[in-house]
């Protein structure tokens, strides 16, 4: 791992290209990273990003949508893309002697995507039919209610899928407008991890995609949200009653993200968890439980997930709020720590044996923190935490407000009922 060479260049234009040299493979993973995501559109255009992201693939001014398909075919490794709240990433995983072609093929569906008005009005059925796929899926929906909750007034409330409404309003022009005024050389990281060569990576990179141009005035400045914290419960007709509760956690780039990565860990990140423990393996209250951090550029937050029978959910959201105080309390002993520790370490450490995981590393290490972080350093920074250090994360989260968002069956009174469990922490 210490044999690994991490290198930065900034093009002219302002596209970060950054790359890592992995020793004894021949594989390469490469990716075009763009800050932006959902939370970044304007509210008549939620979705255009993962629109973008469906059609960026469906043909260009050289290309047709089969041609594309058949090249990342033949080369026989694999092509994906995602958009998230702040990110959309085009991606590829090839052998070293191919690195010419994916990179080739990457920049043209990057700058010359034709977006066809035919290809449009099929993809978007197909989005629209991703969007409805949600609303069937309670344990899918529940997250996008607690978050158009608990960040309501500002972008990050919204679906990274948009709503039906702004999808079917999308059109050919609007695509590629965005695309113009958004994925500009600023806003840009181009990432690659494996058998690569930095300089000739930049040399190929700078050739490829200079037309980009520098910056754009139409991107705005992200405004930090503000949690909203309450009870919130949202009637439907289902077996289970769905139960997400969330609690202020750290941005991604924040120093004590560390803590509470570990403290997620001892409270329901895992099967030896607390959570999953204490609900589902002593009361077999839930068959899915489980706690989770979600951080971004400049705000995060704590949550945990669990489905129940509706005359159980009092008595689920009082065991979560036990073993949260218990935490707070200082229950923890080091043999506990120390096997987080050890979870966290381990599956840091063998995603480092994946090149794809190592080029989304640097990627994100570049746009969130503008530095790459070695991963001695990480792991050096997980075992610095303390008892004491859990116990305050956990006192953090009781004390700084609550937010909880139920889907499915509510029975009567249970808002009063948990009104009281929780005090005035949803206030």
């Amino acid at each position: 791992m210490e044999d690994n060479v991490f290198l930065r260049t900034v093009l002219s234009n302002g596209i970060r290209v950054v790359t890592e040299y992995v020793p004894g493979t021949t594989a390469v993973s490469v990716g075009v990273w763009v800050d932006a995501g959902s939370r970044d559109e304007p509210a008549a255009l939620s979705g255009i990003s993962h629109f973008i992201e469906h059609m960026i693939f469906k043909g260009t001014k050289k290309r047709s949508a089969l041609e594309i398909a058949k090249i990342f075919d033949r080369l026989g490794g694999f092509s994906n893309a995602f958009t998230s709240k702040e990110i959309t990433c085009f991606h590829a995983k090839v052998l070293q002697c191919h690195l010419d072609t994916i990179l080739d093929l990457l920049a043209d569906i990057f700058l010359n995507s034709v977006f066809h008005p035919e290809e449009i009005m099929r993809e978007r059925q197909v989005i629209l039919q991703e969007i409805s796929m949600v609303e069937d899926s309670p344990d899918d929906l529940i997250h996008d209610l607690f978050t158009r909750n608990y960040w309501k007034g500002n972008g990050v409330e919204r679906s990274i899928l948009g709503t039906p409404e702004t999808i079917s309003s999308m059109s050919s022009e609007m695509l590629k407008q965005y695309v113009h005024d958004c994925y500009v050389g600023e806003r840009l990281v181009i990432a690659a991890a494996g058998a690569v060569e930095h300089y000739d990576f930049v040399s190929k990179v700078e050739k490829l995609f200079s037309a980009v141009p520098a910056s754009s005035k139409v991107l705005k400045t992200r405004q930090e949200p503000e949690p909203h914290f309450g009870f919130w419960s949202h009637e439907k007709d289902l077996e289970q009653t769905h139960i997400l509760m969330g609690v202020p956690g750290p941005s991604a780039g924040h120093p004590e993200r560390y803590k509470y990565l570990l403290m997620n860990v001892i409270l329901g990140g895992s099967m030896s968890s607390r959570l999953f423990q204490e609900i589902r393996e002593k009361y077999g209250l839930a068959y899915a439980v489980y706690s989770f951090l979600s951080s971004l550029e400049d705000c995060g937050v704590q949550s945990v997930y669990a489905g129940t029978s509706p005359e159980h959910v009092l008595k689920l959201l009082e065991l979560i709020l036990v073993e949260m105080e218990k935490l707070a309390e200082n229950s923890l002993d080091h043999q506990e720590l120390a096997a987080a520790k050890d979870h966290v370490k381990g599956g840091l450490l063998l995603t480092a044996e994946n090149s794809d995981s190592r080029m989304s590393k640097i990627a994100r290490d570049e746009l969130v923190l503008g530095r790459f972080v070695p991963y001695q350093e990480l792991v050096e920074k997980i075992h610095s935490v303390s008892k004491e250090d859990i116990r305050q994360c956990a006192e953090d989260c009781l004390s700084n407000g609550m937010a909880v968002t139920l889907l499915g069956k509510i029975p009567a009174g249970l808002e009063e009922r948990a009104l009281k469990l929780f005090k005035n922490r949803l206030n």
